[in-house]
């Protein structure tokens, strides 16, 4: 039996969502772990119908994602307990198109909530779960109300017999409006983010080398961003920055949108670069995507302060802006959009690596390679302790602080007072900076 940060204290309102996560597959439980645990979910794990029965009855479990086929009991059976013992417990299935006919059963025996065909969409399932849980609170919600207004009309019915009807009468009154309020809220979260996915259908659809890059650029951010553990809110703002960054591109001319940004002409650029501005602007009275409009206004800033359209640098930035930054550059790269001939994958991680520390958040280009699965090639140099040190010598690599700031950047020329300047802040900080020099 498996489980991580094991839950010992009982939950309360306060207490995060707990999923129980059961597979017989070790990769695909580690899967599901890098994906929900930066929403900041309980996450617990089983790797048979058995172990996972075993936790639910030690452990309050909010959510279940169970895989179909596993050995002495599949999905169906597993799910069908859940059912009956925990029928409070949203029940989702994993399952792979040759086994609709078991999927049949536990959608009939089960009762699940829904299930998800093999491989999944990370966005679609980060989504799935997130609305899973709030129905759930709905719901409890909705009994903790209707059992307040049942005590309510008993103490009530105590005290007036004559009221009985007009009582029963306001209860159901409450509950049907209860009812409509539940039905439009859902209606309205299901609108605003079909919304959002128009609207970055549109900006996709401007221009042919645009195509698919919102869903590309979204899903790449997506993969930085669990990176860095952000909170859901802010990871939230990040998903739908990254579907609308290019909003403000609506406005601009098919002539321009046609043009690498190398090549545009002076005039062309002024009307480019405020496209950061408009893409806020139209977005602005949106109050759930204020957070948003601000990485949109951010994301062609640059970390060296010579970006656009606000001329900010470094942690200024907003880290949602930063990480855009770095993947929107990356797909543009590839389409032709900001230079005249695209570029080839390995050309385009070239550009990325070597503009850390000018263009890019050194600790944002970190976790990009990271997301990707690969490493910063070795830039050379050789490794020189500060006493041994020169005037003449020039830097192999940019020297950055432990916390990923840059001090001096590749190709500078060491002098006697940059020299003591290093001694100074590695006597200051009590650490040790990594100085690579030409050989």
């Amino acid at each position: 039996m498996m489980a991580d940060e094991m839950q010992t204290t009982p939950v309360t309102e306060d207490a995060p969502p707990t999923l129980l996560c059961v597979d017989d597959e070790a990769n695909i439980l580690s899967a599901l772990k890098r994906l929900f645990r930066p929403q900041g979910y309980h996450i617990l794990s089983a790797t048979s119908g058995k172990e996972g029965l075993a936790l639910l009855e030690s452990e309050h479990v909010d959510l279940v994602i169970s895989d179909m086929r596993m050995p002495e009991m599949n999905g169906a059976q597993f799910l069908e307990q859940v059912k009956n013992r925990w029928p409070d417990t949203v029940r989702l299935l994993l399952t792979g198109y040759a086994e609709m006919t078991a999927t049949v059963d536990a959608i009939n025996k089960g009762g699940i909530y829904r299930y998800i065909s093999k491989p999944w969409d990370d966005t679609e399932m980060v989504m799935l779960v997130r609305e899973a849980l709030e129905r759930l609170n709905l719901e409890r919600d909705k009994r903790r109300l209707e059992a307040l207004n049942q005590k309510q009309n008993e103490e009530l019915k105590d005290l007036n017999a004559n009221l009985e009807q007009r009582v029963k009468a306001r209860t159901e009154e409450v509950q049907q409006t209860m009812h409509f309020l539940e039905l439009a809220n859902e209606k309205m979260k299901k609108n605003f983010m079909t919304s959002v996915r128009l609207f970055a259908s549109m900006i996709d659809m401007r221009a042919e080398k645009m195509a698919g890059h919102s869903r590309r650029v979204t899903d790449m951010a997506r993969r930085v961003g669990a990176q860095f553990n952000l909170k859901t809110n802010d990871f939230n703002e990040l998903m739908y920055a990254s579907l609308l960054h290019d909003i403000g591109m609506l406005g601009l001319s098919d002539k321009v949108l046609e043009k690498p940004f190398s090549v545009l002409s002076s005039e062309e650029r002024l009307e480019y670069i405020k496209h950061p501005i408009k893409g806020q602007m139209a977005l602005m009275e949106l109050e759930d995507l204020k957070g948003a409009t601000a990485i949109i206004r951010s994301h062609h800033e640059r970390f060296d302060g010579k970006g656009y359209p606000d001329g900010l640098s470094g942690m200024n930035i907003p880290l949602g802006a930063r990480i855009l930054a770095v993947v929107n550059d990356y797909d543009e790269l590839q389409n032709g959009s900001l230079t005249s001939i695209p570029m080839k994958e390995e050309d385009a991680r070239a550009y990325i690596r070597d503009s850390r520390g000018t263009r890019y958040d050194p600790q944002v280009v970190e976790a990009f390679f990271a997301a990707l699965g690969a490493v910063i090639a070795d830039e050379g140099g050789v490794l020189v302790q500060t006493a041994g040190l020169k005037p003449g010598m020039v830097l192999a690599r940019d020297v950055s602080t432990s916390e990923g700031i840059m001090l001096l950047s590749k190709g500078y020329v060491l002098t006697e007072d940059i020299i003591g300047q290093i001694y100074g802040y590695e006597k200051t900080d009590s650490k040790p900076l990594q100085v690579y020099v030409k050989a």
